[in-house]
Formats: C-alpha cells, structure tokens, sequence
C-alpha cells in the first residue's frame, strides 16, 4: 500500500513544481512586458484634437491596460517645428524602447532620428518615404487607404445629396490630403456624374490642420453655393467643419475617426482610420517579437482598418438603400474589380 501512496505523493509534488515554474514564467513574460515604454509625439492638433491624435492615443490606453506598457507624450509648439527636438529626446530616454510620431509630418525627421538610434524602434502614421531614402530597419511606417476610403465617402455623399453639390475641405494642401480630395471626387462621380464638388484647403503649412475658424468659414462658404454635404480633412480644423454644418443645418462627413457626437444628426458618417487599432497592433509586435521594420505597412480596406461609420446613429440619415450600395462598392474596390490607385495623386 506504500507504493501508490509514494507515486501520488510523488505527482503532486511534479504537479505543484511544474505549475510554480509555469506561475513564475508567466511572471517573467508580463514582467517583460511591463518594462516597455513607449514615447508617442503629437501631431499639430495635439492631445484633444477629437480626431487623428486622439485615437493614437487611445490606442496606447488600451495597449496599457491590456498589456501593462507604460507611455509617456509630448505635443508639438505652434506649426510642429520642433517634431525633430520631440523625437531625439524620446530616443535618448534610456527607457523608451518605442518612439511612435503621429502623422506624416514626421516622415522625414524620424527616418533621420531612426538611423542614429538603431537600438531604438519606431513607428510613423501616415508615413511617407522619400524617393531613395531607405526605409531603416527599426522603423516601421503605418499607412491607411485613405484614397479608398474617401472614395466611399464620395460615394455615400453622391448618392445621399439633394442638391447635387457637394464640397471638400482639406486642412494642408499636401499629396496626401490630395489622395483624400481625389478619392471624393472620384467615388461622386462614380454614383452621380452630374453632381458638382467644391473644393478648399485651409493652408500650406502644418498649422492648417489646427485651424478651426478657417475651416468653419472655407465650410459655411460652401455651404452657402449649394452644398449640402461637405467631406472635410483637416484635423482638428475639421471641428469649424462640423460646426459649420450645425449652423448651416447641412451635413458633414469627417475623417479619422466617428465624431457623430460633436453634431448629432449634422454627421453623415467618418472615414475612419483606425489608428488606435494600428497603435495596439503595432505594440503588439513589439511585445511578441514580430515587428518588422524597413517598410511601410498597410492598413486597409479589407480588415476594416480603413472604414466608414454606418450604425443606429446614422442609419436614417444614409439609408438601407444607399448603405447597400456603398457597401457593394467596398467590396468589389477589395476584391479589385473596381480599382482605386493609392499611390496616385491626381487622378
């Protein structure tokens, strides 16, 4: 009778040690997990701007409390001109391990700071790379399909206008805004050939995305020559839009992320770019090991990183008819038969 008794004896003490080094292991990954640090530098707008800023950082909240990372940020002077300054002190904290720069001002600048600090990683939002400039190993560049989205918007606005008019508000006149103008224009067009765009921008430098009296006034403008829906892109400027469209009693469609609740029953829909998703996503790979820079990811239309809001809040204001039709043109633009160049410009 002493053998089974020794044997059970013999299990549970297996048991116990092998769970207490599974408990300590386990310990040891949120430990590591815990230690990572993470810079993020706003865009012009700053923390507040209701839009692109404000979903990056959520995206680090969510990353906080679902993985113990800790953050810390810091917010652009006047037009930005110190995203350089912001960026380099990041990089010589000795306990950041990722430095992320919200826009694609900071192209440029974080390439550059990248290069000197290869133990360092870092992420840009809406990065653009330069022709012949390498993308550095350790940065990884987080890119929408904002032409394709827009389009959706000039599709929806296309089909739901009444006066066959509708506008375009860009913040900086910029190739990137341009994929946003163009993508309107051409989703409009594509649903109502005969239907008019306006189109105004607020500025040529980066203060234009930081702007809402210059937006709401370009807005009540085109408000005022017969549009009754207005695309705006332009950051924070973008809230003169929306209270534009209150005062005008027209409506709006905004970008980056859902703002119904700045103007209920004024916000057709958003384009939405889901930066806070990108932001976790990118977090993500760092803590598992998995993130790869040197290049550009793309977070698009088909896993609805690139999107547009349609839920009981707006349902009434687009329509179960014209949903369905945006929604078939999402799909056939995926599937590829309806083709939208990201990487055009002009057309």
């Amino acid at each position: 009778m002493k053998h089974p008794v020794s044997f059970l004896l013999l299990l549970l003490f297996l048991f116990v040690g092998c769970s207490g080094k599974s408990v300590e292991n386990r310990g040891k990954e949120d430990s590591v997990k815990s230690k990572l640090k993470i810079g993020l530098v706003f865009d012009v707008g700053g923390r507040g701007d209701k839009s692109f800023n404000d979903s990056a950082y959520n995206g680090l909240e969510i990353a906080k409390q679902k993985h113990g990372v800790s953050f810390i940020y810091l917010e652009p002077q006047g037009e930005g001109a110190d995203r350089e300054a912001a960026l380099r002190q990041m990089a010589t904290d000795p306990d950041v391990g990722l430095i992320i720069g919200v826009g694609m001002l900071f192209s440029e600048d974080i390439t550059a700071i990248a290069s000197e600090f290869p133990d360092k990683k870092f992420a840009c939002i809406d990065y653009i790379s330069k022709p012949g400039t390498r993308v550095p190993d350790n940065l990884q560049g987080i890119v929408f399909e904002e032409k394709k989205g827009s389009y959706l918007a000039g599709a929806l606005a296309g089909l739901v206008t009444k006066t066959k008019t509708v506008g375009f508000i860009g913040g900086m006149e910029s190739n990137i805004i341009k994929k946003f103008e163009t993508g309107f224009i051409d989703g409009v067009h594509a649903v109502n050939p005969g239907a008019r765009v306006i189109s105004g921008y607020v500025g040529m430098t980066g203060a234009a995305f930081a702007n809402p009296a210059k937006g709401k006034e370009l807005a009540l403008g085109q408000y005022g020559r017969g549009a009754d829906i207005i695309y705006e892109a332009a950051g924070a400027t973008g809230l003169g839009v929306i209270e534009a469209a209150r005062v005008s009693k027209g409506l709006v469609i905004c970008t980056d992320r859902d703002q119904e609740s700045e103007a209920p029953g004024f916000v057709l829909s958003s384009m939405t770019k889901a930066v806070d998703r990108a932001v976790l996503k990118t977090v993500e790979n760092v803590l598992d090991g998995s993130f790869k820079g040197g290049r550009a990811s793309v977070f698009g239309l088909a896993d609805r990183y690139t999107d547009y809001v349609y839920n009981n809040k707006n349902a009434s204001l687009i329509g179960t008819e014209n949903h369905e039709k945006v929604e078939d043109i999402r799909k056939k633009i995926v599937e590829g038969k309806i083709v939208v160049n990201e990487t055009a410009v002009g057309q």
